[in-house]
């Protein structure tokens, strides 16, 4: 007979997530799913799950109200809850294990981690349960061993052949029988032991507070359950879960303590292996990214703490890409271990040496007199990494270059920012050379920041006609048919060429300056519609429009007197598209403003879709008409089976939702098809047609017809 799953009950607002963790355990587990505390609330009662998997930050209810009325229902109080949110402050963290939560798991789920975590909760409380179930038909079994012979046998029974290991004590804590699992676990025979006192087995881990603790609720509630290290007979240390119950007599005296323990060392053992996998690069057993930034805070700190320095090394092999091309990934990773050995030696007690990947690593040096006495320090880290390593019979050398910033600095400035400053210095070390370093000079990046920050310059940009708009065509794979054009700025810089947007829109977005600039994509792309059509071409086109325009209150306003300026355009021919994550900063204030541009003929689209916290709710309250799949996703797809899986979530939601679905960064014919069996029918990307200059759309268009893998 087939064993059932374990049931797990997911509730997650994010349906992102609820796919990506029905796809990751729906063969090991029998996974419900709920996009609210309500709903969840409302399964967990028609249907008691083994396990509860629970986001914080959900709409209605959250997660930690949820939680506590999970707990207020005596049916599902004893439930194991796992908190899983993308909230990584330890606060959070903190609060939701002192609630009562059995784990937590933060977003991006690493989900091999996040499924061996939930079959180690599962198993810890099979454990209890079973643990639970034995005491207390142990216990029961010694209460009325007056009254029926035939439940001492049972008792007898249970006590010879359970796995688990079984002391009973009198009152006053000396042993006066154990059971074979006892001998099994422990180490010492039932004849040594009998009339010793437990403690016997005390290893030392634990203090005599917890003792004590464990004594008062022992005597006070009448039974103790937790985990606890005790020692073998040959001494060694291990780890068992442990019930304590008092045996009371008719009158309700306490006779007896029973004490039943289970083996967990193996499952605390792997626990150590999972929590320094999360926390260490398997490769070189060096800090990762993870343990890094947690060093590199706790160095901060101390740094403000002494008043002394703190630096920060950005390390980047030179000349290892060429050695592990020629050579090989194995002779690579043994080139890695060697310069990581050589580099740890030069280190001092104290000091952090990571590895964030491939061949970069960051090094946190603390306790520094000066910036000038570290130079000493540096100059051995350079000569570590360069030292010949032989492997295989190979003589191989790199060296590395090394961008270096110190802390504190004459501005605030936090652990990530620190990283990108000495990754910055690390380049200049690289241009200067290699093999040597380079001091981030903060003066002249204030300096630079100054420069680049310069909003009068793209002012006068947009005034003198530097700003220019690209398109790149929208299409109906299935059909053939053009459908429309995005929209795309560029700056044609009279020195620099043609820069794209990411090189001065992120300058301005916290500026009104975005405003400006967002009225006048929409004014020139109301013009070049009207071009178009006056030779014949009609083609819609669509823009895209920032948060910070979005929220004006006159937005609407303004919208419609541009389209009055531009009578020839017909509605459905201008079209908006809004990033996610901007939508669901004011979603009231955007689902209102996208009512009203409906009355004026303008649709919106949701771009980037899946990138945000996407939810049912959001998509029900949001009145877009087209969801963009965002390139991220799609760029993946044919080699990674959750990007897959999303797309697939994607389709279906818009498909539920009766909203047309386009997907952008179709790079390949193959991505095309694959987006056909799906069931995406419109896809614009490099695969496609490259954004162009308006002058090139009417013969671009003329002329394209689809690939004839999609007509087929």
């Amino acid at each position: 007979m087939t064993q059932a799953k374990p049931t797990i009950l997911a509730i997650d607002d994010t349906p992102v997530n609820l796919l990506t963790l029905g796809a990751a355990l729906k063969d090991a587990f029998d996974l419900q799913m709920a996009t609210s505390g309500e709903m969840g609330l409302e399964l967990a009662r028609q249907n008691p799950p083994d396990l509860i998997l629970l986001d914080i930050m959900m709409p209605g209810i959250d997660g930690f109200e949820t939680f506590s009325l999970l707990k207020a229902d005596a049916r599902l109080a004893d439930i194991p809850v796992i908190f899983v949110t993308a909230l990584h402050e330890q606060a959070f963290e903190i609060k939701g294990l002192a609630l009562g939560a059995w784990d937590y798991i933060t977003k991006p789920i690493q989900v091999e981690t996040a499924r061996q975590r939930i079959r180690n909760l599962l198993e810890r409380e099979r454990l209890r349960k079973q643990v639970a179930s034995q005491r207390d038909q142990l216990t029961l079994d010694l209460a009325e061993r007056r009254a029926s012979h035939d439940k001492l046998k049972l008792a007898a029974s249970v006590f010879t052949t359970a796995r688990e290991g079984i002391t009973i004590t009198d009152i006053q804590g000396n042993i006066v029988d154990v059971n074979d699992a006892f001998s099994r676990i422990t180490g010492y025979s039932r004849q040594e032991v009998l009339g010793q006192n437990p403690r016997l087995l005390n290893s030392g881990q634990q203090t005599a507070s917890f003792y004590e603790t464990m004594w008062r609720e022992i005597l006070g509630k009448g039974h103790w359950y937790g985990e606890i290290w005790n020692r073998r007979k040959d001494g060694q240390i291990y780890a068992q879960m442990l019930t304590i119950t008092t045996v009371r007599d008719d009158d309700g005296n306490p006779t007896n303590f029973v004490a039943v323990f289970s083996d967990i060392t193996a499952l605390k053992e792997h626990e150590s292996e999972l929590d320094h996998m999360a926390h260490y690069d398997v490769l070189t057993g060096l800090p990762n990214r993870v343990l890094l930034a947690d060093r590199l805070g706790q160095g901060m700190v101390q740094a403000q703490r002494r008043q002394q320095l703190l630096a920060v090394a950005f390390l980047d092999l030179d000349g290892f890409k060429s050695i592990n091309d020629t050579y090989g990934h194995e002779t690579g990773d043994q080139l890695l271990m060697a310069v990581t050995r050589n580099m740890k030696a030069m280190l001092r007690e104290g000091d952090t040496l990571a590895r964030l990947g491939g061949d970069e690593f960051v090094a946190v040096l603390v306790d520094l007199d000066s910036a000038t006495s570290s130079v000493t320090l540096f100059n051995r880290l350079l000569e570590a990494a360069a030292k010949d390593a032989s492997i295989g019979g190979l003589a191989l050398r790199v060296s590395a270059s090394m961008g270096v910033t110190f802390y504190p600095q004459d501005e605030d400035i936090d652990a990530d920012q620190l990283l990108r400053q000495a990754d910055h210095a690390m380049y200049q070390a690289k241009q200067a050379g290699k093999n040597r370093h380079q001091v981030f000079d903060t003066q002249h990046d204030i300096g630079l920041r100054s420069h680049h920050g310069n909003l009068e310059r793209i002012r006068q940009a947009m005034l003198a006609n530097e700003l220019v708009l690209y398109y790149q065509p929208k299409v109906n794979m299935r059909s053939g048919k053009v459908i429309g054009a995005e929209a795309l700025i560029r700056w044609q810089h009279p020195e620099k060429g043609l820069l794209p947007p990411a090189s001065f829109l992120p300058l301005i977005e916290d500026s009104p300056l975005a405003i400006e600039v967002g009225e006048w994509v929409i004014e020139t792309a109301l013009r070049q519609i009207g071009q178009w059509r006056s030779s014949g071409l009609v083609l819609p086109v669509s823009v895209n429009v920032g948060a910070r325009q979005l929220q004006q209150l006159n937005f609407v306003a303004r919208l419609g007197e541009t389209l009055s300026r531009h009578p020839d355009v017909g509605p459905g021919e201008l079209s908006m598209e809004v990033l996610e994550t901007s939508a669901l900063e004011d979603l009231a204030g955007v689902s209102t403003v996208i009512a009203q541009c409906k009355h004026l003929g303008v649709a919106f689209a949701l771009d980037d879709f899946g990138t945000g916290y996407s939810s049912l709710t959001y998509l029900k309250r949001l009145p877009v008409s087209l969801l963009k799949m965002d390139q991220s996703f799609v760029r993946d797809m044919l080699v990674d089976a959750e990007d897959l899986a999303i797309l697939e979530g994607v389709i279906g939601l818009a498909r539920a939702f009766r909203r047309d679905v386009i997907a952008e960064g179709v790079e390949t014919v193959a991505h095309g098809t694959r987006l056909l069996e799906l069931g995406c029918d419109l896809a614009q990307g490099y695969g496609i047609a490259r954004p162009m200059p308006a002058a090139d759309v009417s013969a671009w268009v003329a002329q394209w017809q689809p690939d004839a893998a999609w007509a087929r």
